[in-house]
Parts: structure tokens; sequence; C-alpha cells
């Protein structure tokens, strides 16, 4: 499965994307998990330790691996090829840490979501090149808001997670999200709402959500907050961490039809 999961600023997309990743690892399955979002904190919500955060060098910044797998050239009326070679891309430009493999996307700096450039093409080419077999997930942690949609890199996903905590603007960027991945043809969307303090806040969440669409509510827990202050994964910070993680996969496993097809829409 190839899950992409995005939301507002701030809702805490990476650490849901890190719970996920090291429950399934944990669980048997093979992840690798690619960090879309320019901020790139997922390396710290995996559990990544900081002195192997250099072997992460960003696809989108590989310019010589671009133009050589895309044939492009300098100069005005540059041409090359749209569907670069990529296979060998996961396993000779990732980091492994507790099963989990890890890519890093970084951002292709080019003006304009229509962009055409050598980067573009090859990152674009290894998210709907990458595909995925019996307990393999593909998770990808997507840049805040839809600026992922407007370069169209996530069309192959099989499901979109959409996280949100319980605020206006949450909701505001989170129906702009599912609007343009409609028109992309993304199905399967499901929500994770995090930070839930009270009762008021699972109603707010709630009220705004078709029955079946929440696939979990995280609850705030100042543990969170704790763990990255000291530098660790959520996940290895103690036994909460590690059952919210478990409580999470099970949610989304159970959307998961025997015959391996998502239906959350």
């Amino acid at each position: 499965m190839k899950i992409a999961v995005t939301g507002k600023g701030g809702v805490g997309k990476s650490t849901i994307v890190g719970l996920l990743a090291r429950a399934l690892a944990d669980d048997g399955w093979k992840v690798l998990a690619i960090d879309a979002d320019p901020d790139a904190n997922l390396a710290s919500a995996i559990g990544v330790p900081a002195g192997r955060l250099a072997d992460l060098k960003p696809i989108s910044k590989m310019v010589d691996l671009a133009r050589e797998r895309t044939g492009a050239t300098d100069g005005p009326g540059t041409h090359f090829i749209l569907n670069p070679k990529v296979d060998d891309i996961p396993d000779g430009f990732s980091i492994e840490h507790q099963g989990v493999k890890m890519l890093l996307m970084g951002t292709v700096n080019h003006a304009g979501t229509g962009c055409v450039c050598p980067e573009h093409a090859l990152v674009r080419t290894l998210l709907r090149h990458i595909l995925t077999r019996r307990k393999e997930c593909v998770l990808i942690d997507m840049e805040a808001g839809i600026e992922h949609f407007g370069r169209g890199t996530v069309e192959a996903v099989d499901l979109l997670i959409i996280v949100v905590e319980p605020g206006a603007r949450s909701f505001q960027t989170a129906a702009q999200i599912e609007n343009f991945a409609g028109e992309l043809g993304i199905r399967n969307v499901c929500y994770v709402a995090n930070k839930i303090s009270s009762d008021q806040d699972q109603a707010f969440v709630t009220a705004r959500l078709e029955p079946g669409r929440l696939l979990a509510a995280m609850p705030s827990d100042p543990a969170v907050q704790a763990a990255d202050q000291a530098g660790l994964s959520f996940y290895d910070a103690g036994p909460t961490g590690r059952e919210r993680a478990s409580d999470l996969t099970r949610a989304l496993l159970e959307r998961l039809p025997a015959k391996g097809d998502l239906q959350c829409a």
C-alpha cells in the first residue's frame, strides 16, 4: 500500500507518519518512509539518530543524478525524458533505522506549480514507480498544505490521510486538499484528528466529518513535545507512544479488505 499524509502545517503529520512507520515495521512490514516536506522532520519522528542525518542527501538536490537520468543539458530549449530510471533509488539512497528505510525528497526550487525540470521529473517518477507487494508499505510525509497536489506528485497513492486538529483553519486547508485530491482521481481519503484535548474538541471534529471518514483521534499529549525536546521519537519515549502507534496502525489495517483495496472515502 502507498499512503500519503498531509494537512495544515503544525498539525503533527510527521509524528503520525513516524508512529505508523515504526509500528508497521515492528509488525513485520517492509516500510519505505519518504520525507517530501521541506521542513524535513520525519527522520526524528522515526527515531533516526542525529548523527546519521548527514547521510540523508535530498534526492531533488542531486543535480548530477537528475541530469544523468533525464538526459537534460544546459541552455534554453532543453529537452529531457520525463520517465527516468528510478528503480535503484530506494535502496541506493535511503538509510535504514529499526526496519524503516527512509528517503529525503527535498524541494524543487522553481516558481510555478506547473514547473518542469530534471529534479522534478526524477522525484515525480520515483513516487509513481514504487510498487508494493503484500506487507509492503510506502509512507509519504507531504509538504504542509496543497503544494504537492499542484506539482502532481501523488496521483498514484492508494490512500490519502489528512491530519487535522480541532480548529477552523485546519479544516479549511483540509477541504482544499480534498478538492484537489478529487481532481487528481484520489478516491480514498481518510482523516486523523490530532491534538484532541477535550470532549468539545472531539465534538468539533466529528461534526465536520461524515461518519466513517475519521480513521483515528489522537489525544493532545505533552509527552510528544517532551520526546521531541529530548531528541527522541515518541515511539521510543515510552509505552504510550507504542500503544498509540499500535492502535492507529490497527485502525488503518482494518480499512483494508481482503482484496487489498482501501475503502475510506
